[in-house]
């Protein structure tokens, strides 16, 4: 273990076993229990991933149907001004949370409390900052930004970058929430409370005639409500305000900061994958092909929501186990996990590839042009679903600038065959781009994550997992094309031969037996594996 990997309260071991058979046989037992605690967070995170997927299609329904394409495309690029300027003003540091956290103490007498300075206040000086350049530009800006906002750009991106130090303080504390509180206080806020709340305010304001600025304050304003009930829910587990110590040590500046570093750059290229697409087609090939592209990648940022929801799930758990050498547990987590991801994601992106023209007569007619840049993306898709979190590997690990060589490569590879493709094929020239950075990204974060690990990331049983998968859908999905075509009719044919298919699967015994044994994983208990867990780490395993 490296030094950057160490907890800052010194470097835990791996818990001594016995050689020979014991030896293997305890490694084996600690696998199953760390598999048995991933399924439970899993399912979890796979539940308020759900809802979030949901509620995120209802939000982009309301924005490309109450504001046309143009005004959906300034919206849009508003959403990835704010991303953007969110992921780089928190400077890698809720990674450095989810990191950090789990190897520190909780509590009055523990010693997790002294890390929020730390990790908050270069954030928070970074957004204000930004702010306040961005609202003084706001005038210059607007109209190479948000050229279908009209008359309203100002005002738009004035409260777009004001709002910038309250979705970072919010990001941040989110972070913290995943480590201190079970991973339903989480979902709560993640999952339930932003996207509920988001096309229930957009919408209304829409319905009112509120306009582009009354719109995005409705996305904004969950953002505040839910950065006061991060700070509620933070403030018990850690202490604060009961004489728990805030004051940080030097040690725990450097130790924080070389690890969050080398992720703030890979964390704004990650949050800002798609909207530098939407950035670049909204300058590059104007405001209608923004809003087409925009609203295809909606979909795709939808169908991704399992893998996000398994990955804020797990994370901890993943950092515990890496910091203690436990590499073989923590490679048995991210197998099974990688399986889950695939057989929840993969019949996403195929049907959506496949049928396109359908998902996008959602958004309206004039949004069908971008049947080619779904299709391409959700193809692309597959390959960043089917690596499994490996970038989660990497940055639990503590290596952080293996994963920003990843994501680099990625970001350069997008930008590159944007700036040539996007003027003379607007979306889909994006698309083709956005698709070959994320191989590109996917494909090389796999390879340092297995030489990291030393452990093998994928097996028989997730290429079988590949294999059935794709038939059913691949299946499904030409009965429905023969029958209806690749409209809505023949997506409704297909999704009810796979429906007929997942309840004739259900009568097999292998099946069922597969679903009772996932089943108890989630219901059982964590007594006997937090007994034998050594270490006063009191916000381990949740």
């Amino acid at each position: 273990m490296t030094a950057a990997t160490r907890p800052p309260t010194g470097p835990e071991r791996p818990t001594p076993v016995p050689a020979g058979a014991d030896q293997r046989a305890a490694v084996a037992d600690a696998g199953s229990t760390e598999t048995r605690r991933s399924a439970r967070s899993g399912v979890a995170g796979l539940l308020g991933a759900a809802t979030s997927g949901l509620f995120g299609f209802v939000l982009a329904v309301v924005i490309t149907r109450g504001y046309g394409t143009a005004g959906a495309g300034a919206f849009f690029a508003a959403i990835g001004v704010v991303t953007v300027a969110t992921a780089i003003c928190t400077l890698g540091a809720e990674t450095g949370l989810m990191w950090s956290l789990p190897r520190r103490s909780a509590g009055v007498r523990g010693d997790a409390a002294r890390v929020l300075p730390v990790a908050l206040i270069p954030p928070l000086l970074a957004g204000l900052l930004v702010a306040g350049v961005g609202v003084l530009a706001a005038d210059a800006l607007a109209p190479r930004l948000l050229r279908g906002s009209g008359a309203s750009g100002h005002a738009l991106l004035t409260v777009t970058f004001a709002a910038v130090p309250v979705v970072v303080a919010m990001t941040l504390l989110l972070a913290a929430l995943r480590c201190v509180r079970s991973i339903r206080a989480y979902v709560g806020v993640q999952f339930l409370l932003l996207p509920v709340a988001r096309p229930v305010l957009v919408g209304t304001a829409a319905l009112a005639g509120g306009g582009l600025v009354a719109g995005m304050t409705g996305w904004l304003v969950p953002a505040a409500v839910a950065l006061l009930v991060c700070l509620t829910l933070v403030a018990g587990p850690l202490g604060l305000g009961r004489g728990a110590a805030l004051r940080p040590n030097r040690g725990d500046w450097s130790t924080f900061w070389r690890f969050a570093l080398p992720r703030a750059a890979s964390a704004a290229i990650d949050a800002g994958s798609m909207w530098v697409g939407v950035l670049l087609t909204s300058v590059l090939a104007g405001p209608t092909d923004a809003g087409v592209f925009g609203a295809v990648g909606r979909y795709v940022l939808a169908g991704q929501l399992a893998m996000q929801g398994l990955r804020v799930a797990v994370s901890p758990q993943l950092s515990r186990l890496l910091g203690r050498g436990e590499r073989a547990a923590a490679a048995a987590v991210h197998r099974q996990l990688t399986i889950w991801g695939l057989v929840l994601s993969w019949p996403v992106y195929l049907l959506l590839a496949v049928f396109a023209l359908a998902f996008l007569q959602l958004f309206g007619p004039e949004f069908t042009t971008g049947v080619p840049a779904m299709t391409v993306l959700a193809l692309a898709m597959l390959v960043n679903t089917g690596v499994g979190n490996v970038q989660s590997l990497l940055l639990m690990g503590g290596r952080s600038g293996l994963h920003l060589v990843a994501t680099v490569a990625g970001l350069t590879v997008t930008v590159s065959l944007g700036l040539w493709l996007i003027p003379g094929h607007g979306a889909t020239g994006a698309a083709v781009a956005w698709a070959a950075g994320i191989a590109t990204e996917n494909l090389t974060a796999a390879g340092f994550a297995r030489s990291v690990v030393r452990e093998p990331l994928f097996d028989s049983a997730t290429v079988r997992a590949a294999a059935a998968t794709a038939t059913a859908v691949g299946l499904a999905a030409g009965v429905g094309v023969l029958v209806g075509g690749r409209g809505l009719p023949g997506l409704a044919v297909a999704l009810g031969v796979l429906l007929a298919g997942c309840v004739g699967m259900l009568t097999l015994p292998r099946v069922r037996a597969g679903v009772r044994e996932t089943m108890r994983q989630v219901r059982g208990r964590e007594n006997a594996a937090a007994a034998a867990d050594p270490g006063p780490v009191s916000t381990r395993g949740r």
